[in-house]
């Protein structure tokens, strides 16, 4: 019952467990993929697993599926959050889709001494990028993605049990050591302009915070954001 056309729902999802669809969902399954009553495709939701599901309704303005069989076990990601500044809107969501296909448990914008103002974000927009590239990667889970938050508040708020991986473009060249310490982890990607003087004292002067160069060059933080998860996932992850 595998299907290429996969869909993220907000419904339980079981054998003979119907889910009504919104009217976005309707017009994306019968208007762009040209579903119809009968079809198959297959379901998420981030706690059940990945389900086979038929169409039974389809309308323009909605639909009903019917849950038929399991397809794949839920399959959670390492407990791995991905702290980033903000950047430019296509190469912030970028960043999020990216984080999702490699991994990441949870999604934190934050904002540093030296990301710009006109970076906003759209949390809701984010969330929606993260769905969609569960939806195209295969996964199972959709990380949250949290709004807009300053860095030095989520520093004292920080689980200390939870180790920091943050990248320091002062290190370039030097060579990549993290301890072999299972649990919990983070990654900080700083923004375009980098680490403030203050925030990286504040950052080597936490117990639990590990600075990491990213290479011989300076990386876009796009970039950087991908080579940092690589770098964690090889060394502590489940690649």
């Amino acid at each position: 019952m595998a299907s290429k056309v996969r869909l993220y729902v907000d419904h339980p999802l079981g054998v003979g467990q119907s889910v009504p669809l919104s009217r976005e969902q309707a017009h994306y399954l019968f208007g762009v993929m040209r579903l119809g009553e009968g079809a198959v495709l297959s379901l998420i939701n981030g706690a059940h697993g990945e389900w086979g599901a038929e169409v039974v309704k389809a309308g323009r303005k909605g639909g009903i599926l019917l849950c038929q069989v399991q397809t794949a076990p839920l399959q959670m990601p390492p407990d791995l959050w991905l702290l980033f500044a903000p950047i430019r809107k296509e190469r912030t969501a970028f960043i999020v889709e990216k984080a999702v296909e490699m991994g990441a448990s949870r999604v934190m914008p934050v904002q540093t001494d030296f990301t710009q103002s006109a970076n906003r974000i759209r949390q809701d927009k984010l969330q929606a990028h993260a769905i969609e590239a569960a939806e195209q990667c295969g996964g199972t889970f959709a990380p949250p993605v949290d709004d807009l938050a300053k860095l030095d508040r989520v520093l004292k708020d920080w689980p200390t049990d939870r180790q920091l991986m943050f990248c320091d473009e002062l290190l370039i060249g030097d060579p990549v050591t993290l301890p072999d310490t299972q649990g919990p982890w983070a990654i900080l990607i700083g923004p375009e302009g980098g680490f403030s003087p203050a925030e990286r004292d504040r950052l080597r002067g936490l117990d639990y915070a590990h600075a990491v160069s990213l290479g011989p060059r300076i990386l876009r933080a796009d970039t950087a954001a991908v080579a940092a998860l690589t770098i964690w996932q090889q060394a502590l992850g489940d690649w």
